[in-house]
């Protein structure tokens, strides 16, 4: 960030406009995701736990990177990658 929040209220404007990007980002992960999804074949691709260590592995490494808690950012992908996992597998089942 390249101002200095003075207040508690700043840093919540500042905490509202990343959570802006985040959602955005979100979104555009979602619209991969759902293009991936067509992509598998049974409910076994949709899960691949290789994959998803994969990127936990990738995501830790880059937490490191940027100084952000490499626990804190596992967490939040694994919750997020298991949202993802049930969304596939919903359209998934719809689409068969």
């Amino acid at each position: 960030m390249a101002e200095r929040e003075e207040s508690l209220e700043d840093v919540r404007r500042a905490i509202d406009a990343v959570d802006v990007q985040v959602v955005g980002l979100l979104a555009e992960r979602e619209r991969l995701v759902r293009r991936a999804a067509s992509f598998k074949k049974d409910e076994q691709g949709v899960r691949a736990p290789a994959r998803v260590e994969q990127v936990i592995e990738k995501v830790r490494a880059l937490a490191g990177e940027r100084n952000a808690s490499p626990e804190v950012v596992e967490r939040v992908y694994r919750a997020m990658i298991t949202a993802f996992i049930e969304l596939e597998l919903t359209e998934h089942r719809e689409n068969r």
